[in-house]
């Protein structure tokens, strides 16, 4: 099964291109922009055809939460209407869309773990153009597997572990929230997850699966700013702080904690525990400092 993922340059779809250099895959086809528009259906469509693609992973989205805010058609474009494209050529083309979403879509507000099938309350302008991202795919009829995740980090792009790393070494003090909660997921496990869904997956059978994906574990911001100053040996003093007293344009989630027992069962997976992750990707942003 030849394999399109867009997106490719992010911080999940450069893992997935690390574990292509890994196994020495030849059938996976990675694409970002400017090769490759997903707005661009005529675009999409030849580059489906002329590599026979029977499977495409959409890692491209608009992920500025903050900037949505004031940019909301930027991110509906991506977010919705990119997905529409990619879900409209897969079923044109007969291919499998696994497709990667957000505990944005919903508001946070529960006390228990949400479930794929929970009702969804989309948080701010970004979780919306995902949900309504997720609903183009599953009424165009395409074959699909929409898998929800949070807190991703890597080694590649930005994100919060990197961030706390540059700030814990410039500062000597610093504010973290508290009151949100959630479960870190390092992208590499991702990726490792996508490669086994799609391992498991039968060719020709149709699908029409929602599930969830973090690593394991709950902790806040907070717990996860300390773990990675503790972790690099920093002298950074980690404040906690309320939501409160560091306003953002778009409000986030206060808990985002994902129920994976559906992933689990379907998959066979044993998830690895939060923290672990974080030292294992620690270990190897070093290493790849140390080369640089």
């Amino acid at each position: 099964m030849n394999i399109l993922v867009t997106g490719s340059r992010g911080q999940l779809g450069s893992e997935l291109q690390k574990l292509q250099e890994v196994h020495g895959w030849q059938e996976w086809f990675f694409m970002d922009l400017p090769e490759l528009d997903i707005t661009d259906a005529l675009a999409v469509e030849r580059v489906c055809r002329d590599r026979r693609i029977g499977a495409i992973v959409n890692c491209a989205a608009y992920t500025a939460v903050d900037r949505a805010e004031s940019d909301a058609e930027a991110a509906f474009r991506v977010n919705r209407d990119g997905a529409a494209v990619l879900a409209a050529v897969a079923m044109e083309v007969g291919a499998l869309l696994l497709h990667v979403s957000t505990d944005y879509v919903f508001d946070g507000s529960s006390n228990r773990p949400y479930c794929e099938d929970d009702p969804v309350a989309p948080c701010g302008v970004y979780g919306l153009s995902k949900w309504e991202g997720e609903e183009a795919i599953r009424a165009s009829g395409c074959s699909y597997i929409i898998l929800r995740t949070a807190w991703l980090y890597s080694v590649y792009g930005q994100n919060f572990v990197k961030t706390m790393l540059r700030l814990g070494s410039e500062r000597q003090s610093l504010g973290v929230v508290f009151d949100q909660v959630g479960s870190p997921t390092w992208a590499a496990d991702l990726a490792g997850t996508i490669v086994s869904i799609l391992d498991q997956c039968d060719p020709v059978r149709s699908y029409s699966e929602t599930f969830h994906y973090s690593n394991e574990g709950v902790c806040s911001w907070y717990d996860f700013a300390k773990s990675i100053m503790d972790a690099e040996g920093l002298s950074c003093k980690v404040l906690p702080i309320e939501s409160s007293n560091y306003p953002t344009p778009a409000r986030r989630p206060h808990f985002s904690v994902l129920n994976k027992r559906k992933i689990k069962s379907t998959l066979g997976l044993e998830i690895p525990y939060w923290h672990d992750s974080l030292l294992r990707m620690l270990t190897e942003l070093r290493k790849t400092a140390g080369k640089s």
